[in-house]
């Protein structure tokens, strides 16, 4: 039983990823996600349902497009996995059946996220406010055993902890180098993820992901590729770090009250 429960979870998982890259697509294209067909955003031609199926259809048409045979973006089956893997994950870590709801979700928007500002270099306010929404949430919700913070006074400082962290990097950069150095987006995204996890996560996320973000892009300083002023995609590092410290924040934040 133990299997068969697992194998529903990673299927609706990955079902569920095939809705994330729908989102993926559209959110930054304002365009509706509930309403119309799939169709391959290269010859825009509606995609049939046997060639629709999660991670299966990928894998059979060799990751082509059946109509115009062009390459289909691996980020399709990509996500579709991840989002399976992660709601197995939270099953075979939580019990409480609140905590595994309300954990999903909160990795399917993260996921969400992840690759929209990794293509498109934005953030959309809509999911920014539904983390928000939710990480309020958590604080209501009984036998919620986890590393986020539960007390609501504790959340709301962390949201606006983190919101001012960046909001200042991008108030000094703008007063000093005359150009944005970070977007609004990330400066939600943070406020976001103080509210989930307390003002005591901010000053580890930032430093990570600052360290996450500055490995990714030596390559391409190095090899003349960007140089200081280029664009880099800020969030899916915050995301990144995030989840190192949801995965050890009992540990830090214990380390933090010594």
């Amino acid at each position: 039983m133990i299997f068969i429960y697992s194998f529903l979870i990673f299927f609706l998982g990955v079902c569920l990823g095939s809705f994330a890259n729908v989102c993926i697509y559209r959110l930054p294209k304002n365009k509706q996600i509930v309403s119309g067909r799939s169709f391959c955003p290269k010859c825009k031609k509606k995609i049939n349902w046997y060639d629709n199926l999660p991670l299966i259809s990928f894998i059979i048409l060799n990751s082509k497009c059946r109509n115009c045979k062009r390459i289909i973006s691996s980020r399709y089956f990509i996500v579709e996995l991840i989002t399976g893997i992660s709601f197995l994950l939270i099953y075979s870590n939580f019990e409480n059946l609140n905590t595994i709801i309300f954990l999903s979700i909160l990795s399917l928007i993260l996921i969400i996220i992840f690759f929209i500002d990794l293509e498109n270099f934005i953030i959309p306010d809509s999911l920014n406010f539904t983390i928000m929404g939710l990480a309020l949430l958590k604080n209501f919700l009984p036998n919620f055993n986890t590393s986020l913070i539960h007390e609501i006074n504790q959340s709301i400082i962390g949201g606006m902890v983190g919101y001012s962290s960046i909001w200042l990097i991008i108030f000094l950069y703008k007063t000093f180098k005359k150009i944005d150095g970070m977007g609004l987006g990330d400066a939600k995204l943070m406020a976001g993820i103080g509210l989930l996890f307390g003002w005591q996560s901010i000053p580890f996320v930032l430093f990570v992901s600052a360290i996450l973000g500055l490995i990714f892009v030596l390559p391409s300083l190095s090899n003349k590729q960007k140089n200081m002023r280029s664009e880099i995609p800020f969030g899916p590092f915050i995301i990144v770090a995030c989840l190192i410290y949801f995965a050890q924040g009992d540990l830090l934040y214990s380390l933090i009250l010594v």
